[in-house]
């Protein structure tokens, strides 16, 4: 698949991004105050911008790579499963909404340890949060990480550790000296790389593949359970796949990479456009990608690696020229994801825990410096996990999706609408949370058929209701703060 006709478009993709850094960098250096602009992009983005950086945030390697492998292997079920993502930015945006985004104007918030810490005062919540960011994205990042290698390698031809070191030195890059501007820009225009791409080669497939009439019968005389909605020997149960509207609807509004977005937008507008946007561009990329994956069955048959289920689909269904294009769209997929999960674990470490416990009075120049090494330390560390070469990206990425909602889910929640919610509270929510994802996840995978992840918050709301009315309610002058009375 290495011809020019397909690199071309690839390569050019990634001088885009060079400037993208570059034009963002501009501001950072320019910028008033440099961790609201370099953390937080100074809470300018519009409409389009929203929509697409949260589209391109979530939307992963998983989706475009995993996600379309597991519907290669398990036929319909798996895309009906996909589209219980169409909510995300919706859920998302509608329980934070303009209350997230006041507050943390008025509490001039840049990080959601910020949101945690004065709403809570409590540090204890504040070094658990920051401690399952950076253990639960750096997972996240290595999937995506994986995922960008792996698809490097199938297009190129490749060696895997060039292609991930390539994939490696053009994020941190671009991240590095351009910070959250660069990563939401570049997301507006990966997230319509995604659109295009979707499109092509769902259409691809099915020309190629005869139309849908006939790839349904070749689906049917592959394996009948690839046509129903419980996968290849019931895979998919009822239970599961219901409680995947948890998993990644309402547990969504618990990701720190997502709820920081909620915090970054310009008006009341910007907010509903987004939402109507983001609404529509999640659910054509997810029923045309995975829709993708089950076909290009009969187009492709008898692939083994899942994950290379779309490159070489890619390359059998589309002109050359085109499959460059649109293979540079898994990759925009995939590197929307990780620009945006690095600058939020480099906030992480140096604003929610350098900046906080060690070193408060550092100089602004100092933390430019300090804020550009770490994100480039971030990033070498995140490569030399992706040596290993972990396999199945879709549940690596679903586990730290579910690790993180056990974690933040209820304390934000709580902490915009329940004024009795107090530290001891968020402490045993997450307390509860995380130590009953990780047993659960080892010992009862699906406890009564559902996702790991929905007992461990059904435990979690449990604690934080139980501790905050066992014990005092929070000091008068926070409920002052964040509800005026």
């Amino acid at each position: 698949m290495n011809s020019w006709a397909v690199l071309l478009p690839i390569y050019a993709y990634l001088i885009v991004n060079f400037l993208f850094g570059y034009y963002s960098s501009r501001y950072v250096s320019r910028a008033p105050d440099f961790l609201q602009e370099y953390f937080l992009g100074n809470r300018d983005l519009n409409g389009f911008v929203l929509a697409m950086t949260l589209f391109g945030t979530y939307v992963s390697a998983s989706s475009f790579i995993g996600g379309p492998g597991m519907a290669y292997n398990q036929g319909l079920g798996w895309v009906l499963l996909a589209m219980t993502q169409v909510s995300t930015g919706y859920i998302g945006l509608s329980v934070l909404g303009k209350k997230f985004a006041i507050i943390g104007r008025k509490i001039k918030a840049v990080t959601i340890i910020d949101f945690l810490r004065e709403r809570y005062r409590n540090e204890a919540v504040a070094l658990v949060a920051s401690a399952s960011i950076v253990v639960f994205l750096f997972a996240s990042m290595t999937a995506q990480w994986v995922g960008g290698a792996r698809l490097l390698q199938a297009a190129a031809g490749m060696d895997y550790n060039v292609a991930l070191a390539v994939f490696a030195l053009t994020v941190m890059i671009y991240v590095t000296i351009g910070g959250f501007r660069a990563a939401t820009l570049l997301d507006s225009v990966q997230g319509s790389m995604m659109l295009a791409g979707t499109v092509a080669i769902l259409a691809g497939t099915i020309i190629v593949g005869g139309g849908v009439t006939k790839i349904m019968t070749t689906l049917r005389n592959t394996n009948p359970d690839l046509l129903t909605p419980f996968g290849v020997n019931g895979f998919i149960s009822v239970p599961w796949i219901s409680s995947y509207w948890i998993l990644v609807g309402l547990g969504t509004v618990g990701l720190p990479q997502l709820a920081v977005r909620a915090m970054a937008y310009r008006d009341s507008r910007a907010m509903h456009q987004g939402i109507v946007l983001n609404t529509f561009v999640v659910g054509l990329t997810m029923l045309g990608m995975h829709l993708a994956g089950v076909f290009g069955r009969a187009v492709i048959p008898g692939e083994k690696v899942a994950d290379l289920v779309m490159p070489k689909l890619a390359a059998a269904v589309l002109n050359p020229w085109v499959a460059g294009v649109v293979l540079a769209a898994p990759l925009a997929a995939i590197m929307s994801t990780v620009d945006s999960v690095l600058i939020l674990v480099a906030s992480t470490i140096i604003k929610d825990i350098y900046l906080s416990y060690f070193n408060p009075t550092a100089g602004e120049r100092f933390i430019k410096r300090l804020s550009f090494s770490a994100t480039a330390v971030l990033g070498v560390a995140v490569f030399l996990a992706a040596l290993t070469q972990p396999p199945f990206l879709v549940w690596l990425n679903l586990w730290s999706l579910g690790g993180l909602e056990a974690s933040f889910l209820v304390p934000i929640v709580a902490g915009l609408y329940w004024k009795r919610a107090n530290a001891a509270g968020a402490i045993a929510s997450m307390a509860a949370g995380i130590s009953s994802y990780l047993i659960f996840d080892r010992l009862w995978n699906r406890p009564f058929g559902t996702h790991t992840i929905v007992l461990p918050l059904a435990l979690a709301l449990l604690a934080m209701v139980g501790a905050s009315l066992l014990t005092g309610g929070p000091d008068r002058d926070i409920v002052k703060r964040f509800w005026g009375a």
